[in-house]
């Protein structure tokens, strides 16, 4: 008899996306002709950046030669891909890290909830409240988290709420905890911690033997000047934090799918009798175990981004987001609601009227603005009352939504 993984039992059996996209496939079932503008799933609208579609196609091309033919790559990525994020990513920054601390991957969310298989199953986990899904259910998967709760809760995680009392800035674990994720600029809420609050972050985990895992998934999107890009721009920070970086949002690559994890030569875990082990040889195992890399067609279109064309095509995608997310922080404020982020981050946080619930406010405006969000509630318990709007769609889209929002 086979026995499966109960943890995989005790989580709700639908993804918030998933039940997104049901709820709104049944709308579009009853209202065919339902004009309906998605600003709920963070997915990109706009093409490739030229630069990578023509690296792809010129590598792919490769593959009918053998002289020029692929087989299998490294599995930590090319050496042309991981030299050209160094130096592009971090060095011109003036951040100090080194091709073989860079993995690439097929994406941030594949390598924030992959993670843990490096880590002991006992570890305590904080997360930030509201956050994103992958980080709960995974830890949730691996037996970390517990069981679940009647609000949804577990009882091994320790939640961090992040509201507008307290200006969406985490507090210190007030508990003993191993791991914290912290993903800035944020997904749900938009929000950032500035240099200076991240330093914060780093002490906290330098002093109490905390390794933090940092989602950067959406730092392209940073125009401030004391928002920082990486964690790495803070002092002692390799010696404490694995970063996540991701294409998708960067460049679209969400459906060609690419990223990286930087694990840090110096950055210890502890074995069970206490001896320090390098966390970059544990998730360099880990991924020549259970990953054959990412394509090679792919990792030429990324390594396209970093081009002079490819940047200045990127910033471009990026400069049509960013504008976007600005007229739904306008719209919605003209419109009467309470915001929050929108402005280093392709995400708004608003406020549901009072009274209403995330999922209700969701319904409403679904059927009758037929305009698809993210509920809250579907973060944590501190994103209940709130819905999150995506910067990702068109321009056209984004400037209707808007309309339709101010119309009573």
């Amino acid at each position: 008899m086979a026995q499966i993984n109960e943890n995989f039992i005790k989580i709700p059996a639908t993804y918030l996306f998933s039940e997104i996209a049901k709820r709104v496939a049944k709308h579009k079932e009853e209202n065919p002709t339902a004009p309906i503008i998605r600003m709920g799933i963070g997915d990109v609208s706009l093409p490739l950046p030229d630069a990578s579609v023509d690296a792809m196609v010129k590598a792919a091309e490769e593959q009918r030669s053998i002289e020029t033919f692929r087989g299998y790559g490294p599995e930590q990525g090319y050496a042309f891909l991981r030299e050209a994020i160094v130096e592009n990513d971090f060095k011109a920054n003036g951040i100090d890290i080194e091709a073989d601390e860079i993995f690439v991957s097929d994406g941030a969310k594949s390598d924030t909830g992959n993670i843990g298989d490096i880590f002991d199953k006992n570890n305590r986990v904080a997360i930030t409240d509201p956050s994103y899904p992958v980080y709960v259910d995974t830890n949730a998967m691996a037996g970390r988290a517990g069981e679940p709760t009647a609000s949804g809760e577990w009882t091994n995680l320790v939640y961090l709420p992040c509201n507008a009392e307290n200006n969406f800035v985490p507090a210190l674990p007030t508990e003993k905890v191993d791991l914290v994720y912290l993903c800035y600029p944020n997904n749900p809420t938009g929000t950032t911690l500035t240099k200076e609050q991240m330093k914060v972050w780093v002490d906290y985990a330098k002093a109490n033997n905390v390794i933090i895992l940092f989602d950067a998934a959406y730092e392209a999107f940073i125009i401030e000047k004391n928002v920082p890009h990486s964690i790495y721009e803070i002092e002692g920070a390799k010696d404490v934090a694995i970063e996540f970086r991701s294409f998708s949002k960067t460049a679209g690559f969400t459906g060609t799918r690419c990223g990286y994890t930087v694990v840090p030569k110096q950055l210890m875990g502890y074995s069970e009798n206490g001896d320090m082990v390098a966390l970059n040889k544990l998730w360099n195992r880990r991924q020549t175990t259970k990953f054959n890399g990412t394509s090679y067609v792919v990792q030429r279109a990324a390594e396209a981004t970093y081009t002079k064309e490819g940047k200045k095509q990127v910033k471009s995608l990026i400069s049509i987001y960013t504008e976007n997310a600005k007229i739904i922080r306008e719209g919605l404020l003209a419109a009467g609601y309470t915001i929050f982020g929108g402005i280093n981050a392709p995400y708004v946080w608003a406020k549901a009227p009072v009274g209403l619930s995330s999922w209700e406010y969701f319904d409403y405006l679904l059927k009758e603005k037929n305009i698809v969000t993210t509920p809250g509630a579907g973060f944590g318990a501190s994103g209940e009352g709130y819905v999150r709007f995506s910067a990702f769609g068109s321009r056209e889209n984004t400037i209707e939504a808007m309309s339709r929002l101010k119309k009573q």
